[in-house]
């Protein structure tokens, strides 16, 4: 456990909270699971007078703060939940100078996904609260999180199976946690899940099916390639935005052969472009399959198609098939 999050713990259960958490990172699930413990510890039980909530970037400050400055009714605390406001990158100055010395009795709690640590914001909350960064779960936690689910619905499920389930749902909680309320829901009356019912009940996540069509790619299996693009076509998924997962994947090998090349282990890779430990294994094997070259290529071809069905030169559809065609086809 990462040692935010075990501080942050050790707080909540402690009752020894501080006045501003800022709760961030790129695990959807997490966050907003301590954003409810936090939102619960420091609210008294059915006390709705006291605890106010904001979300979305036209948050005016100065009633924030005007709301801080009002005493409680017949409570400790004013808890004030800010989420997904864009503060922590611009426009938090205010909120950063009033948090030198806020009232007593306000208590903050910021979510945001993403932040700049350089700003002034960041910066006061880490000197008058915590900050707990969220990131994406490694394979073994992510394990005992899912074994931990089952056994309480009395199931059981192979490691081969585990790790089937895990490559169709990838790292995300959320996801996890939906595929796995649908499992459990398919196999009801049986006590083992197997391999045939991940198959037959879990949706695979578009991003791993980018990923087979990159190893299609390398593999120049140009039919194999094709099929997966229309497979997502069939499932309504808009050409530009297989586009831009194509474009997203080319720079992302792009960055992990670099660092390979550098001599960096995969632990460090997976942190460095915000993959957990056992993608990001997935993801050097993927990558050693091109030159630097053809990788720096096809980013720069992806981002002209893209201009191209922008300017009306080319049709959406026909842009991702005939990137796929040039870079499948056999050399």
């Amino acid at each position: 456990m990462e040692a935010g999050m075990q501080k942050l713990n050790e707080e909540l259960k402690s009752g020894q909270l501080k006045q501003v958490y800022l709760l961030y990172g790129e695990e959807d699930y997490l966050r907003r699971q301590y954003r409810d413990k936090l939102k619960n510890a420091l609210t008294g039980e059915g006390d709705s007078m006291n605890c106010h909530y904001f979300e979305g970037k036209d948050i005016r400050v100065g009633e924030v703060i005007d709301l801080a400055e009002t005493l409680p009714f017949l409570a400790e605390r004013r808890v004030i939940v800010i989420e997904n406001s864009g503060l922590f990158k611009r426009g938090g100055e205010q909120l950063a100078e009033y948090l030198k010395e806020p009232s007593e009795t306000a208590f903050f709690v910021l979510v945001e996904k993403e932040i700049d640590r350089r700003s002034r914001l960041f910066k006061a909350v880490s000197v008058k609260g915590r900050a707990v960064e969220f990131k994406p779960q490694d394979e073994a936690i992510l394990k005992r999180w899912i074994l931990g689910i089952l056994k309480k619905e009395n199931k059981k499920i192979t490691e081969r199976d585990l790790a089937l389930f895990l490559d169709k749902t990838g790292a995300g909680m959320d996801n996890i946690s939906k595929e796995l309320e649908k499992l459990i829901c398919y196999c009801m009356d049986r006590e083992v899940i197997t391999g045939e019912d991940i198959e037959k009940i879990c949706t695979r996540q578009i991003s791993s099916q980018i990923f087979d069509m990159i190893n299609a790619i390398a593999e120049k299996k140009q039919k194999e390639a094709m099929n997966l693009y229309y497979d997502l076509l069939t499932l309504k998924e808009p050409p530009m935005r297989i586009l831009f997962l194509l474009a997203r994947q080319f720079n992302l090998l792009l960055q992990v052969r670099e660092l390979k090349k550098k001599g960096c282990p995969v632990k460090e890779i997976g942190e460095a472009v915000g993959l957990p430990g056992f993608i990001a294994g997935k993801y050097v094997s993927q990558a050693a399959r091109f030159s630097g070259r053809v990788l720096r290529q096809a980013v720069t071809d992806c981002v002209e198609a893209e201009e191209a069905v922008k300017t009306g030169k080319m049709n959406d559809v026909l842009s991702v098939e005939l990137l796929l065609i040039r870079y499948s086809q056999a050399t």
